[in-house]
């Protein structure tokens, strides 16, 4: 018997839900009707996501089973302390704060971090990553490598380009980067 090089992954499914393939005709309609925004297409008439990795899959047993023992309370949950104490574990911060997306916890950091002027240098910012910066009155900026064209045969592109980085600095001074970010995964 033939030995695979990818197994099967190590779980079962639990929940299903049904879908459906709309006709090519309709899907090239829904697409120009959302003048090929796919943030404007209905969930429904999507057939397979790949927008997102943000918790679309299949929940585990112990999720599902941790969601059963949630105690529900508004304040003080048992669940939030297991999940505060495996999380200062893991990190060795004091402080944590939760939030159900990295989206939101974005919100969270630049609100606390930026000023309405401030710059915010990046490889290339992702999309929620750049609507959180300008919301909070930050002005993104993308400095990727010069490889990240299309036409370069190099495999990987996520590089910043630092000359242009130290560059930036220099004409707009430090004081007005209170950071800089790497995107290391850009869907």
């Amino acid at each position: 018997m033939k030995e695979h090089k990818h197994p099967a992954e190590p779980f079962r499914i639990k929940s299903i839900e049904p879908i459906s393939l709309l006709p090519r005709a309709a899907r090239e309609a829904v697409l120009k009707c959302a003048r090929f925004n796919v943030f404007k297409i209905k969930a429904e008439e999507i057939y397979i996501d790949l927008l997102t990795d943000s918790g679309t899959g299949a929940m585990s047993i112990e999720q599902w089973a941790a969601l059963m023992r949630g105690d529900e309370s508004y304040a003080g949950a048992r669940s939030f302390y297991r999940f505060e104490e495996v999380v200062k574990d893991i990190t060795g911060k004091k402080y944590i704060i939760p939030t159900h997306q990295g989206r939101v916890a974005e919100n969270v950091f630049f609100s606390s971090l930026l000023t309405k002027g401030d710059f915010v240098p990046n490889n290339t910012h992702f999309d929620t990553t750049r609507a959180n910066v300008m919301h909070k009155g930050g002005i993104p900026i993308d400095l990727p490598c010069p490889e990240s064209n299309l036409d370069d045969e190099i495999p990987f592109k996520g590089n910043m380009d630092v000359d242009r980085l130290e560059q930036f600095i220099t004409e707009h001074g430090a004081a007005k980067i209170p950071v800089v970010l790497m995107t290391v995964t850009n869907n």
